[in-house]
């Protein structure tokens, strides 16, 4: 099963990684991705940039309303992301209790939904298209990795 650990801080922990010598945390950072692919769990992973650089897209309108970052209201930032195939939700969570996030970081472990999630929709035209989606996605990716 894959299980995305979506990372996330509040501001105040945030403007606390500022006091901390960024190198620590790249080094940090990079051990734990490199236990991750040595255990051959990690499919994907990234950092995000700053909310600064962002927009959100808010369908609170019929004709949605786009507003750039910084947002006000920021109770939690989101940071990056790790995708796992691993076999458990336990086994997933005991990776993401490995994360070398500090004080106020967290980590949501939730599980990326497949095929069988959807297995009372398999006539649906965009549930049957998914499928090839999927290998062109693999097969884009193979030849950028190639490139």
């Amino acid at each position: 099963m894959k299980y995305m650990l979506i990372m996330r801080s509040t501001a105040e922990a945030a403007a606390e990684f500022e006091n901390v010598d960024f190198e620590e945390i790249i080094n940090a950072m990079g051990r734990y991705n490199e236990e991750l692919m040595n255990a051959g769990v990690m499919i994907d992973g990234a950092g995000l940039s700053d909310a600064s650089e962002g927009a959100v897209v808010n369908f609170d309108t019929e004709d949605p309303v786009v507003t750039d970052g910084p947002y006000g209201e920021i109770h939690e930032l989101f940071n990056g992301y790790w995708t796992l195939e691993v076999p458990t939700k336990a086994e997933a969570i005991e990776w993401a209790r490995r994360a070398p996030l500090g004080k106020g970081g967290r980590l949501e472990v939730r599980r990326v939904t497949d095929e069988s999630d959807f297995e009372d929709f398999s006539d649906n035209e965009y549930i049957q298209k998914e499928e090839g989606w999927r290998a062109e996605q693999e097969q884009r990716r193979a030849q950028a990795t190639e490139a």
